[in-house]
């Protein structure tokens, strides 16, 4: 079947559209929470967030009924897609979705594997080459010689047309030709696309994460300002420029002072938080000075989190390179790498790590540069407001039983630890979830009917707080926390008759 054969055919099944019918899926997700899963598995069906449903509204012009029931579909479709590639194996040429029909197409290189396909509630499309070819052949465009990326911007499977796509921008035809040529992908199994795209990198600026100075010298992002980022001036001076995130100092000063500012590139997004290291981000929210002898913690690249207090302010210490002054003194650890990241009391900036002795195996101290003085000496302002803070442990409190633990975005857990709560009487249950800030977490009770659990109340709201009562009979219970958006930690209590 010539591939130009191939193209009409799937114009023609489009017109004669089979809807997947319905079809429980679940979806697994990686979390801490031991005996977390997915929510499917512990009988949760999820919400349609109303947030995607306007997004989708505004962005592709459906409506939000629309909007729901593709959202759906796709759920439904992905679980389809996963059982036919196990079972039809080496024929699976890939799967891919009209999203204004609502339909599912599945390529087979095997006339035979068809009917199953249709079974499933799928339309199949016989094609020449399998999944497993065409990523074969994007591999050895991945392992080829470099290409100048203003000829030949990107490569990529698309199952649609049975090929790999291959972009070309004005000029590097040639290019291309050579490129597929070298990796020995047949001619036939490419599609030529012409393009002008001009890819670059767009990275989130969070407080500890990494950073690269010129041939690959490494800091840690102090906190986002409004264009960019401030950290340690010792990592760079004026004019040096960064990578991940791209950028220029546009100031730095050391010694006497030990701060500078990047400005950022294009497509880099400043963000209000901090990473904690775990899986979840502390919210910016100012940077109003902490006392002396207050908690505070630091995030760095190389040991990511770490917590202690603030011994002295206006402290000096002397480098091999002079002395810095005005400097907070804490008995935080700190390894190299971690310099210029974040020192944070609560959810108030207080610095960006300079220097110190110790390590975070035997201990130490630090000395940090007050980020308000780098914020005035460049007139910068503070980007707040976009972290996941985890609740307070006393959250919820005035319950019977309290119940803490961690969850990846789109995970489920059974409380008591994926056990059950026996009740022996009729009476009111009162419940109360506290999630991470920034986030949703939903919190359902379940009684067992048989082998069976039902939910008998919840709380849904797009909130990362629920709270609810039901009155309920003797028998035996559960409670599920889901992470229906956003990551990190949570509190459970609850009160039973």
């Amino acid at each position: 079947m010539t591939r130009h054969t191939w193209r009409g055919a799937v114009t023609a099944c489009a017109a004669g559209a089979l809807l997947v019918g319905p079809l429980a899926v679940g979806s697994t997700a990686a979390a801490s929470d031991p005996g977390s899963t997915s929510p499917h598995e512990l009988g949760i069906e999820q919400k349609v967030d109303p947030g995607i449903a306007r997004a989708l509204e505004r962005d592709l012009g459906i409506s939000r009924t629309d909007a729901a029931a593709r959202l759906t579909f796709q759920a439904r479709a992905a679980g389809i897609e996963d059982a036919l590639e196990r079972r039809l194996g080496a024929s699976f040429a890939g799967a891919w979705v009209d999203p204004t029909k609502n339909v599912l197409y599945v390529g087979v290189a095997d006339q035979g594997a068809a009917a199953a396909v249709q079974a499933a509630g799928a339309k199949a499309v016989v094609v020449d080459d399998t999944l497993a070819e065409l990523q074969g052949w994007q591999a050895s465009l991945d392992a080829a010689s470099p290409v100048a990326a203003d000829q030949v911007p990107s490569w990529f499977v698309d199952v649609a047309t049975n090929s790999v796509v291959v972009s070309v921008r004005p000029g590097g035809e040639a290019t291309a030709q050579a490129l597929i040529e070298q990796a020995g992908v047949p001619a036939t199994s490419v599609t030529f696309e012409a393009t002008q795209e001009a890819p670059r990198t767009y990275i989130d600026i969070v407080g500890g994460n990494a950073y690269y100075i010129g041939s690959g010298a490494r800091c840690s992002v102090g906190f986002a300002v409004t264009g960019g980022f401030v950290s340690a001036g010792h990592c760079g001076t004026t004019g040096a420029t960064t990578t991940s995130p791209s950028g220029t100092f546009r100031g730095s000063s050391f010694p006497g002072n030990d701060y500078s500012w990047i400005a950022a590139a294009s497509g880099n997004t400043p963000v209000g938080a901090v990473n904690r290291y775990d899986g979840t981000r502390v919210t910016v929210a100012g940077s109003t000075d902490a006392a002396i002898g207050a908690s505070v913690c630091r995030s760095g690249s190389t040991t990511g989190w770490h917590c202690g207090t603030i011994q002295a302010r206006n402290a000096s210490v002397t480098y091999a390179q002079g002395t810095v002054s005005g400097l907070i003194r804490t008995n935080v650890c700190a390894e190299p790498g971690d310099s210029g990241g974040s020192l944070i009391a609560g959810t108030q900036a207080q610095g960006v790590t300079s220097g110190g002795s110790g390590n975070c195996s035997s201990g130490g101290t630090t000395y940090f540069q007050p980020v308000n003085e780098i914020l005035s000496a460049y007139g910068l302002t503070l980007t707040t407001g976009g972290g996941t803070t985890p609740p307070p442990t006393t959250a919820c409190s005035g319950y019977a039983a309290s119940y803490q633990g961690s969850l990846s975005s789109g995970a489920a857990v059974a409380q008591p630890s994926g056990g059950s709560v026996s009740v022996t009487r009729s009476g009111t249950f009162r419940l109360c979830l506290a999630g991470p800030s920034g986030a949703d977490f939903d919190l359902y009770l379940q009684k067992r009917n048989g082998s069976a659990w039902s939910t008998v109340a919840q709380g849904t709201s797009s909130s990362n707080n629920e709270a609810f009562t039901y009155n309920g009979t003797a028998g035996t219970y559960r409670y599920v926390v889901l992470a229906y958006s956003g990551s990190g930690s949570y509190v459970l209590g609850a009160t039973t008759p």
